[in-house]
């Protein structure tokens, strides 16, 4: 049985997403948080969770605070994210954070479970934040990534570093000594060539192949 902890301001979501898990095959909530804190002092005194389901907007100890707590202090619990939040700075700074894997919470009942057993198994998911391809680039072993080597200019691995950071677009420009178009030919020529579909894939790859370090 693999143990779940929900750590949500909204009650009502938080029961309902309780008894949706509970109902799912090998998996039990084992309890259920309104905000960071509130989940660091249930952690003393309840089984360990495998997986935390985690919103990002809460009180007094947000979802970024609370990942950071996550990652200091017990590393080997995965993080799922769950909010309305899908912007790429946000997902960006909780992967610099630790998180696993993230869905929206207006997602079905089988996208979660299908996101409680990727990241329990494969270690990621990430649904249609990135593409399912970039997934599974993040998850080759080393070996594999051998056999399909990728050869990343200085100009090219420099623009990776700086997607990793908040800097808009235009802050990246500005910090490579280039103008907006050159950056907007840039960051398609990567997705392209790394065979994504946003941001928060070039992050995710750059995360995994140690360009920069979380």
């Amino acid at each position: 049985m693999i143990n779940i902890a929900l750590v949500d301001d909204h009650a009502l979501l938080r029961n309902g997403l309780a008894g949706v898990i509970n109902s799912f095959d090998n998996f039990n909530v084992v309890f259920e948080a309104d905000n960071g804190k509130h989940f660091i002092r249930l952690l003393k005194t309840n089984p360990k969770p495998s997986v935390v389901l985690l919103d990002i907007n809460m009180p007094e100890m947000n979802g970024f605070e609370t990942a950071l707590w996550i990652k200091n202090n017990e590393p080997n619990i995965k993080i799922l994210v769950l909010s309305m939040m899908d912007d790429d700075s946000s997902i960006i700074k909780m992967l610099h954070y630790g998180i696993k894997g993230f869905i929206l919470k207006d997602s079905k009942p089988a996208v979660l479970r299908k996101a409680l057993e990727e990241v329990t198994e494969r270690g990621f998911f990430f649904n249609d934040v990135v593409s399912g391809k970039m997934v599974h680039l993040i998850n080759k072993t080393d070996a594999e990534k051998q056999n399909m080597p990728l050869v990343l200019s200085e100009r090219e691995l420099l623009f990776l570093e700086l997607c990793c950071t908040e800097k808009s677009y235009k802050e990246i420009a500005d910090s490579m000594g280039i103008g907006t178009r050159s950056v907007e030919t840039l960051r398609s020529n990567m997705f392209e060539k790394l065979e994504t579909l946003s941001r928060v894939g070039l992050v995710m790859y750059s995360i995994r192949n140690g360009i920069v370090k979380v």
